[in-house]
């Protein structure tokens, strides 16, 4: 799910993976649809959640008909909005050949399988997203034996699991999500006739995050991976010795070759349209260094070692800790092990078995 947390002194952090009880509020209004290019149009698609209020889905125009890169949440008021939305450029759902989300987060992914049946557009995903998808929980009571079994393995308190449990989960069986047609690798241009639109493999917020560069106008569509005020969250992952955050960073650093990203605009998801891909790219590991910082700082304070919990407590949010509740919780939860896991990975920290496990400094 997409959680986007945003770097000490900014304002509250945001997600969209929030219950109905954290709704958007009514009457929000969203950006106008714009032409960007000649034939590259931009979509405000409304979200269901409070924090972010919209996702950019961008329209190719081709002669064949209108491409899609991300969809919208699959929800009534998105739909619509995104049919409004094309009208505007002159296209109908049914007009659309090709939708390629940048990731498996619903509000990037939702709307596919639904623009899929009453079109017949061929969906596209990266297959490390498509896998996840295949793995999906039937049961809401699947999701929450995951989440719970994280939160034990961090040293939540009996007391915190209990009560972000009551955070409600959609009720009764979960949708099965639409698997893809199409699985496109890092570096795969897909087929969109006239536009020479490329896939970047920039894992980190999921395992199979994608970007496109569009080199005849210099533009990235950069997602969630790179967006101009808030940082994407990244997740720990508990399989084996995956380095989510290590993985982001190192496609941080891929985006920042010039030669190959020569970008003049980036597009990203959510928020504005921005040019200094440079700049923003600095921006954001700067902001990973500090939190690599809090997270030394916060062992040294406990003689050395300490639960992910406790360490996840002292670290700087943008909003006091005892003030972070639901799934925002486990979200900071699952950034501050992923700030653990790269450190242990640079052999800074280790994680030290016991019930529940903790993390020694090795250094620094």
């Amino acid at each position: 799910m997409t959680s986007l947390t945003q770097p000490p002194g900014n304002a509250q952090p945001s997600s969209n993976a929030q219950p109905a009880g954290n709704a958007q509020p009514a009457g929000v209004a969203l950006p106008p649809v714009e032409r960007l290019r000649p034939g590259l149009w931009s979509i405000p698609v409304p979200l269901p959640t409070a924090g972010l209020r919209h996702v950019f889905v961008y329209l190719f125009e081709t002669d064949a008909g209108g491409y899609l890169v991300d969809s919208g949440w699959d929800t009534a008021e998105a739909f619509d909005a995104l049919g409004a939305g094309l009208a505007v450029a002159g296209y109908r759902i049914g007009d659309i050949r090709g939708v390629m989300p940048t990731h498996m987060h619903p509000d990037h992914y939702g709307l596919a399988g639904r623009i899929r049946a009453e079109s017949g557009a061929w969906v596209a995903l990266h297959p490390a997203d498509a896998a996840l998808l295949d793995q999906f929980p039937a049961e809401p009571a699947e999701m929450l034996a995951g989440m719970n079994q994280l939160l034990t393995r961090a040293g939540a308190p009996a007391g915190e699991i209990e009560a972000l449990n009551r955070v409600a989960l959609p009720p009764g069986p979960l949708p099965a999500p639409a698997l893809p047609d199409v699985l496109l690798a890092d570096g795969d241009r897909p087929d969109i006739p006239g536009w020479d639109l490329r896939a970047v493999w920039t894992p980190g917020h999921s395992p199979g995050h994608l970007c496109f560069w569009e080199p005849a106008n210099r533009v990235l569509l950069s997602g969630d991976h790179v967006l101009p005020r808030i940082t994407p969250n990244i997740p720990f992952s508990p399989v084996g010795d995956a380095d989510p955050l290590g993985d982001y960073l190192a496609s941080l650093g891929r985006l920042d070759d010039a030669g190959a990203f020569p970008a003049t605009e980036v597009l990203p998801a959510h928020e504005h349209r921005f040019p200094d891909l440079t700049g923003r790219l600095a921006a954001l590991r700067d902001h990973h260094d500090e939190r690599f910082g809090e997270v030394l700082t916060a062992l040294r304070g406990t003689d050395g070692t300490a639960t992910a919990w406790d360490v996840c407590r002292q670290m700087t949010w943008s909003r006091p800790w005892d003030r972070i509740e639901g799934f925002m919780k486990r979200a900071a939860l699952a950034e501050a092990l992923a700030h653990l896991r790269a450190l242990e990975r640079r052999g800074l920290v280790r994680e030290v078995d016991g019930e529940p496990p903790a993390w020694h400094l090795l250094a620094g």
